[in-house]
C-alpha cells in the first residue's frame, strides 16, 4: 500500500504496530479509508472516542473555545477548567480535581500524591495487580508486571509490588501498617477485559478500614460511563480515595483528571505538582460537551446497548464452544476469551469492515462508542459470527 503509510515509516519512530489502513475521515461510529471503504468502529480509538467522530456539541464547543483562546498559563483560573471540574465533582461525588493531559500523567500524579501522603505517615509500600496496565511512565511501569512493557527499563521505583489479581489470600498477606496504597482497575483492559471480583473488592475495603491505606482506582479506560455508570467502581461496594480519568474525557483531545476527596486535596499544595498543558481550555471545552452528553442519555444508552451486546456475545459463545470459553465485561467494554490466539478474528473483521482488537493474545476486546445502536450491535455480531465460522482451529 502506498500513500502516507510509506511516509509514516520513513519519518516516525516505530513504537506502534500500525494497521495497514489509511483513514481519511470519521463520521459517527464509522471510519472511511482513502479508498472509500467504511469500517464500523468497535474499538473507538482505544476507548477515547466514546461519542464517535464529529459529535456535534463537541465540535461546536471546540470551535467556540478556539475563537476565545487556545491556551493560558495555569497561573490563571480558567472558566473551562472550572466548569468541567464542577461537572466531574457532581457526577462522581469526589471533591477536587487535578487536570493533566493523558492517562499516564494522571497515574503519575496519583503516584506522587500517594508518595507524599505516605511520607508523613511512615508508609511507602504500594501494591498493584498482575496483568494491569497503568501507563508507560516509570511510575506506571513500576506498578505493572508485564515484561513486554517493562523489559530493558529497570531498575524500577522502590516500594512497588504486584499481587495476583482477585487473590484475596495474597492481598491479605501483603498489606499492612506500612502500606500506602492499593492501585487497581475495576476491569482490567489490557489484562483481558477481566472484571474485579466483588469479594475481592470487599476485601480491599475491609483491609483499608483495618490499615488506613489509600485505594487508587485507575478508571482511565473504564470511567466516563463506559460500563453504564460514570465510574466502574460504582458497581462495587466500596469507594476509592483517588480516581484517575482520561481517554474519553476530552472527546478526542488530550485530557486527563485526578479526582480526590477533600482530605487529600491539599497534599500537593502550590508547586507540589503541575503540568504546562494540563487542563488545556480547548480540551476542557470538549470535556464539558462530553459530560453533558453522558448526562443527556449517552451513559444510559451504554448500559442498555451494552447489555444487548453482551447477550449477543453469549449467544456466540454457545454457538462456538470450541472457539470461545468466556464473555466478560460491562456495558460497552466487552471481551471474548478465545481458546486459541485470536488475531485471526481481528484480521477477519478488519477485512470485512469491523474494527476490534486483541489483548493478552486470546481476548477479542470491544470498546465501541457509547452512542452505538442495536442495529450497530447486530452488524458487529454478524461480522464476529462470520469470523468464528471461518476460523478453523488446529487439530
Amino acid at each position: 500500500m502506498t500513500g502516507f503509510i510509506d511516509r509514516d515509516r520513513a519519518v516516525i519512530m516505530h513504537t506502534y504496530s500500525r494497521l495497514p489502513v489509511e483513514i481519511a475521515a470519521g463520521d459517527g461510529v464509522y471510519l472511511t479509508d482513502t479508498s472509500g471503504k467504511t469500517y464500523l468502529d468497535f474499538f473507538g480509538g482505544l476507548a477515547v472516542n466514546s461519542l464517535g467522530y464529529g459529535y456535534p456539541s463537541v465540535r461546536e464547543a471546540v470551535h467556540a473555545q478556539v475563537d476565545r483562546y487556545m491556551h493560558l498559563s495555569n497561573l490563571f483560573p480558567q472558566e473551562p477548567q472550572i466548569a468541567l471540574a464542577e461537572r466531574l465533582v457532581a457526577a462522581s461525588g469526589f471533591d477536587k480535581v487535578y487536570f493533566a493531559n493523558s492517562g499516564a500523567e494522571t497515574m503519575e500524579a496519583a503516584f506522587k500524591l500517594v508518595r507524599r501522603w505516605g511520607s508523613t505517615r511512615d508508609r511507602s509500600a504500594i501494591f498493584a495487580f498482575s496483568h494491569a496496565f497503568h501507563g508507560r511512565t516509570m511510575a506506571g511501569l513500576s506498578l505493572m508486571d508485564a515484561e513486554k512493557y517493562r523489559a530493558g527499563y529497570g531498575p524500577f521505583l522502590e516500594g512497588c509490588q504486584t499481587l495476583p489479581y482477585n487473590d484475596i489470600a495474597a492481598l491479605r498477606s501483603a498489606v499492612g501498617p506500612s502500606t500506602s496504597a492499593v492501585v487497581l482497575e475495576c476491569i482490567q483492559g489490557e489484562g483481558g477485559v477481566l472484571p474485579l471480583d466483588p469479594a475481592f473488592a470487599a476485601a480491599i475495603r475491609d483491609l483499608r478500614d483495618q490499615y488506613g491505606f489509600l485505594v487508587v482506582a485507575d478508571e482511565i479506560q473504564t470511567g466516563m460511563g463506559r460500563t453504564g455508570r460514570f465510574l466502574a467502581s460504582e458497581h462495587y461496594d466500596f469507594t476509592p480515595d483517588i480516581v484517575t480519568l482520561a481517554k474519553s474525557l476530552g472527546g478526542g483531545l488530550p485530557l486527563g483528571a485526578v479526582l480526590v476527596r477533600s482530605e487529600l486535596a491539599e497534599i500537593f499544595g502550590p508547586g507540589g505538582h503541575g503540568s504546562t498543558f494540563g487542563g488545556n481550555p480547548v480540551a476542557c471545552a470538549a470535556g464539558i460537551a462530553v459530560m453533558d452528553a453522558l448526562a443527556n442519555g449517552v451513559m444510559e444508552n451504554a448500559r442498555i446497548v451494552g447489555e444487548l451486546l453482551q447477550k449477543g456475545l453469549m449467544e456466540l459463545k454457545s454457538r462456538f464452544p470450541n472457539h470461545i470459553t468466556d464473555v466478560r465485561g460491562r456495558g460497552c467494554m466487552q471481551g471474548i476469551l478465545c481458546t486459541h490466539p485470536a488475531q485471526f478474528v481481528s484480521d477477519h473483521c478488519l477485512r470485512h469492515g469491523l474494527l476490534v482488537n486483541v489483548t493478552r493474545g486470546a481476548v477479542v476486546r470491544l470498546l465501541p462508542p457509547l452512542i452505538i445502536t442495536p442495529a450497530h450491535v447486530e452488524t458487529a455480531l454478524g461480522h464476529l459470527h462470520n469470523a468464528f465460522s471461518d476460523w478453523h482451529l488446529p487439530a
